[in-house]
């Protein structure tokens, strides 16, 4: 049967047992099995194959992902104890800093103030000020950029020039570091440790910066959902209400049972990790 037209069941049956036909037609019959079978083997090999992988595979993704982990900064510490840490972002102005550091004496609360380049050289004598009544010292860059547009090495730059500022201004090496508007990725992080710093992020948000007033600043910091042990809480001087909520949250807080502690206090320095929530762990 030379003819391109596939031959029917009757045409088969009409020339018998053992016609060209029936012949062509059981070749094509087995030619189509052995192919139905050979697919089957390779989907049954496919599918064996993925199977073992949901098995395998995490343990090698975990590996050959290890650089392109996120690199988180601290945004509260695990501890038992009851401590939390205040921080003041200082790149507005000066004119509330003297009642903050004064309402801060007043309950013997030492702090952290992350302080940019350009607050540095407008307010020198207040750096010493903070510097002479036991604050941390924290660096928040030089010009408050959008530092996950910079590259690696203007990062470092950013960090680098405050930190030789306040270094000739009161002799002290600081290494805290905070991000110009909390963001940050894993340049910036691997940056700031190359410079010798420890990033710090926040995980309770005073949102004095939105001027609700001074109540809310104290009870939004309070009642905050994520304030617990080890807890690092946002402020900002050059704000219009956060000095006078100041003392509402210190006691506030002292109510609670918390004991108010520099960043620098806080912190494990060494031999720790961040989960992936970014609070750190000690090993």
């Amino acid at each position: 049967m030379k003819s391109g037209k596939k031959p029917s069941i009757k045409e088969i049956l009409e020339q018998g047992p053992d016609s060209e036909l029936e012949n062509e037609y059981s070749q094509e019959n087995i030619t189509a099995a052995s192919l139905f079978i050979k697919v089957g083997i390779l989907v049954l090999s496919i599918i064996m194959m993925i199977s073992l992988g949901i098995r395998v595979i995490p343990d090698a993704v975990t590996v050959t992902n290890t650089g392109s982990k996120r690199d988180l900064p601290i945004y509260c510490v695990d501890t038992p104890d009851k401590k939390v840490a205040l921080s003041f972002e200082a790149a507005w102005g000066n004119e509330d800093t003297k009642k903050i550091l004064d309402t801060l004496t007043k309950h013997n609360v030492k702090v952290t103030f992350f302080m940019t380049g350009g607050w540095v050289d407008k307010y020198p004598e207040d750096v010493k000020a903070i510097h002479a009544a036991g604050h941390d010292l924290g660096n928040h860059s030089e010009n408050h950029k959008q530092m996950t547009e910079l590259t690696r090495e203007q990062c470092i730059e950013e960090i680098v020039k405050v930190h030789d500022k306040v270094k000739k201004l009161t002799g002290i090496e600081m290494n805290l570091f905070r991000a110009p508007y909390g963001e940050y990725n894993n340049t910036l992080v691997g940056a700031a440790r190359d410079s010798g710093y420890t990033t710090i992020q926040w995980n309770v948000d005073s949102q004095d910066w939105k001027d609700y007033g001074t109540e809310s600043i104290v009870k939004t910091v309070l009642n905050n959902k994520h304030l617990g042990n080890g807890s690092i809480i946002l402020l900002h001087t050059g704000t219009k209400y956060t000095p006078d909520a100041l003392e509402g949250i210190i006691t506030g807080l002292k109510e609670q049972g918390y004991e108010l502690v520099p960043i620098s206090q806080l912190i494990y320095t060494k031999d720790y990790t961040i989960d992936q929530t970014g609070r750190q762990f000690k090993k």
